[in-house]
This record gives structure tokens, C-alpha cells and sequence, in this order.
């Protein structure tokens, strides 16, 4: 099978083919930097990590965008609130989403732009679409996109005119704007409000040109894949669009991947619910950021997914099952011949695999895959049927898949130098019989996060998943 994905404009499944042979440019809404992000917002920070992950697996060659919204109405707002300035606000919380992708293991995009460090870009997008009549002035010297000069408006959340609410972050009557469906491009200086000084005037942007400028500044006018939350769809992704494929006249993106909420209790997570969490929040309760990746990308990604502490412990024992296979993989010890039938076991699983991630990254089945597998090599273990290179190679292939889910444990080197040490202290300890130190060496180590364990090839060690860390 070949991968196929359900792009949201058109509402179909379809075969993924991108521009140019195995390379892929994607862009993803990243976050606006006001306070810190939730969980809710990292499921669509996973799920883009996912799609990157499982391309670059498949042989693809990826460039990954994500934005840093660093200037809006909200952001200037509580900036004032708190009595400092906009730079100091967004700075400590895109180092702090930053520091969170990393403990949740998300790869680091190639690109991370500013939308403060993208003014130009912008101000010339705007000047072609006034060029173009596609865009017009306000007497206060503010600029919106005409939605009527767009009559493919609305195709991507399948609207219809009649249906097509406000498209920006302000109320309706805050510019004095020809028609109500249109949306600031660029938002006339008010006093006490940052602002730039540019060919168009002065002022600053609005959201939306901003993701249209900074993709095409870093992708091109047309890019492959463009992925975000539910609530994008509309209207910042249809208002991307109608100025993007305005300007340019070319398609702006390829397909559309969005990813369902989160949910706690019910409804969305999201701050005005007053129901969120904060990946901190989980790791404080005892669990690892690797198993909070697990929870969050586990489900499909068009499907809702309920977040409460039951997810947890489920991830939680998953998580762990994938480390204690790998951990007697790597302690077994047999050296009889290879058994012929393992590797048409180990392709059978990363077929299905495969298989499952090729038909709209059906993760679920993927895993159910991994978790087979998983289940018959302990079999095999239990029952000593497996040889020492049938062991490496199993755990190798589990390790493989693993770079696309990146939940399972690290390799030893990749363990704090204290912990490694108390691991070879512990392994002098049983060669000289000294059961106690060997017990107080099993304690500290749990310290570090480090489970031990004693088997007929010897101690084997694995990271606990209850225990917080990166």
C-alpha cells in the first residue's frame, strides 16, 4: 500500500504524491506565545512529529516549518497586564514550548519563524493583494482581504456564504471594514500598542498573513502539507488560502491534515473552558513525558480522544511493555542456531505496521502490530526458543519502528553517567555474592528512574515510565 491521507479540502482519502519526487515541504500553525501551551495543543504538536517521523521513516526527504505567533490582541494584552513587554512575555513562553517539545520527544523542526522577525514578508504579500484589488484600505488606515473578490472562499470548512462567521481575532465592529466576512491583513498603530513603520503604513499584522508569509518565505508558493488543529479549518486556514492563492495564483498547499481536540470531561481542552493541563501538571503526577507522547498520539488522529487519568495508566502500561520486551531482548542469552521462521515474523510486523500508518496513519493498528509482536516474543523468550542474534535482531526492529513512535526507552549510554556506574557496581555485587549492597544499588537506581531486574542471562534494566523525566 501506498500512503494515503484524508485531506481535509475535498473531505477525501487520498493518495499522498508530493510535488517533487520524495522530498516534502510541510508547515504547521505552531503556537501564539502568550502563556504556556496546554496538553490539548500538543496532540496537534505530536501528530505533526508523527507525519514528519513516519515520512522521513518512508524515505521521504522532510522540511518542516512551524511558526511562533510572537505578536496579537491577546499578547499585548497581557503584557500590559503583567506590566512588561511584549518581547519578554513571548520569549520566556517560546522557550518554555521549546523545552517542552523536546522532553516530549518531538523532532526539532528545520524552521521555527517569528512572526516579528517576518514583517517584510508580510508587508509585500499585503501590497500584491491591494495590487490585485484583492485587498483595500480602511480610514484609519487599516487593510482587510474583500472576500467577495474570492468566490472559491469557504471550500476548505465546506461553507456557504450565508454560513461564514467574523475571520479575525477581533469583534466585528472594532475597524470600519466593507463587509463583515472580512479580515484585517494589517491593523492601523493605536496608541500604546506595538507597531512598525513600512511601506503599507504603520501598524502591524494580522494573524493570518502571517502563516501565508512565513510558509511560502521558507516552502514556496505551493507546499505539500499543511497540518493543525480542528479548529483551524476556519478561518484561519480558509483565510490562508483565499490570500495566499490570491497573491500568487498558484494551489498554496497540497493537502490538509488536521487533527481532532482533546478532550477533558466532555469538551474541548482549552483555556477558556477552564479545563486544562499543562505538561508539566502530568510530569508532577508521576508520569514521563514519553508516556504523555504515547496518550496523545495512541488514538487516531481524526478521532476525538478523552483525556483523563485512566488514559494515563494505559499509556503508562503500554509504554512499559514495549520497555520491559526490550530489556529481555537485550539480556537474552542462547547461543543455539537462529530460529528460520523469526525474520518473516519481524517483516510480518513491520508490514502491518506499514500498513497501518499508510492508510491515514492509522496508528492504532500499527500498534496493535508492535503489541503482537511484542506479545510472541515474550513467548519466545519465556520459553527458550530464541538465539542471541535472533534476540539483537528483534530488538533492532522494534528500535526501528521506534523511530517513528519515539516512546521506547533510551540505550544505556544515553543514561545519566551516575546511573551507568551504579548499574556496573550492581553487576560486581552479584559476581561477589553481596546481596545487600546489591539490594541498596537496586533502591538508588530507582532514584535515578531505573528499574532492575534479575534474570538467567543477567540483570537487565529498563526506565520506570511512572517516573518523570526526559
Amino acid at each position: 500500500m501506498t500512503l494515503r491521507l484524508f485531506n481535509t479540502l475535498g473531505r477525501s482519502i487520498e493518495k499522498f504524491e508530493p510535488i517533487e519526487r520524495r522530498r516534502v515541504r510541510m508547515y504547521t500553525c505552531g503556537p501564539t506565545v502568550y502563556g504556556p501551551a496546554h496538553v490539548g495543543n500538543f496532540r496537534s504538536f505530536v501528530f505533526a512529529d508523527l507525519v514528519r517521523r513516519y515520512l522521513e521513516w518512508s524515505g521521504y526527504d522532510v522540511t518542516w516549518v512551524m511558526n511562533i505567533t510572537d505578536v496579537d490582541d491577546r499578547i499585548i494584552r497581557i503584557a500590559k497586564e503583567q506590566g512588561i513587554s511584549i518581547e519578554e512575555l513571548t520569549e520566556r513562553h517560546a522557550d518554555g514550548f521549546r523545552e517542552d517539545l523536546r522532553r516530549l520527544r518531538v523532532t526539532p523542526p528545520d524552521r521555527m519563524p517569528r512572526a516579528t522577525e517576518h514583517i517584510p514578508d508580510m508587508v509585500a504579500l499585503i501590497e500584491t493583494l491591494l495590487d490585485r484589488g484583492h485587498a483595500y484600505r480602511t480610514e484609519d488606515g487599516s487593510i482587510f482581504f474583500r472576500i467577495q473578490s474570492w468566490p472559491a472562499y469557504g471550500r476548505l470548512a465546506s461553507l456557504e456564504p450565508e454560513q461564514m462567521r467574523v475571520g479575525e481575532r477581533v469583534e466585528a465592529d472594532d475597524y470600519g471594514k466593507d463587509d463583515v466576512r472580512d479580515f484585517a491583513l494589517w491593523k492601523a498603530a493605536k496608541a500604546g500598542e506595538p507597531s512598525w513603520t513600512t511601506a503599507i503604513g504603520e501598524g502591524r499584522p494580522g494573524w493570518h498573513i502571517e502563516c501565508s508569509a512565513m510558509s511560502m518565505r521558507y516552502l514556496g508558493h505551493s507546499f505539500d502539507l499543511h497540518t493543525g488543529g480542528v479548529d483551524l479549518i476556519f478561518p484561519h486556514h480558509e483565510d490562508e488560502i483565499a490570500q495566499s492563492e490570491a497573491a500568487t495564483g498558484e494551489r498554496f498547499v497540497r493537502t490538509w491534515l488536521h487533527c481532532a481536540h482533546l478532550q477533558l470531561g466532555g469538551q474541548k481542552m482549552a483555556r477558556r473552558e477552564g479545563n486544562i493541563e499543562r505538561p508539566a501538571d502530568v510530569y508532577q503526577r508521576g508520569y514521563t513525558p514519553r508516556v504523555l507522547r504515547y496518550a496523545l498520539m495512541r488514538t487516531h488522529y481524526r478521532a476525538p480522544l478523552e483525556y483523563t487519568d485512566e488514559t494515563l495508566v494505559h499509556a503508562a502500561r503500554e509504554v512499559e511493555r514495549i520497555d520491559t520486551a526490550l530489556a529481555a531482548l537485550d539480556a537474552y542469552r542462547n547461543e543455539a542456531a537462529g530460529d528460520p521462521s523469526v525474520p518473516a515474523l519481524l517483516e510480518g510486523c513491520r508490514e502491518r505496521f506499514k500498513s497501518g500508518l499508510d492508510d491515514d496513519l492509522n496508528v492504532s493498528d500499527a500498534l496493535a502490530g508492535v503489541f503482537e509482536l511484542v506479545r510472541e516474543l515474550n513467548r519466545r523468550v519465556s520459553d527458550r526458543s530464541l538465539s542471541t542474534t535472533d534476540a539483537r535482531a528483534a530488538a533492532a526492529s522494534i528500535r526501528e519502528l521506534d523511530r517513528v513512535l519515539a516512546v521506547a526507552q533510551e540505550d544505556e549510554s544515553a543514561l545519566p553517567e551516575p546511573a551507568t556506574r551504579l548499574l556496573e557496581e550492581r553487576v560486581a555485587a552479584r559476581a561477589a555474592r553481596d546481596w545487600a549492597t546489591s539490594d541498596r544499588l537496586r533502591d538508588e537506581l530507582l532514584g535515578y528512574g531505573v528499574v532492575v531486574e534479575d534474570t538467567r542471562d543477567g540483570q537487565r534494566w529498563r526506565r520506570a515510565v511512572e517516573v518523570a523525566g526526559g
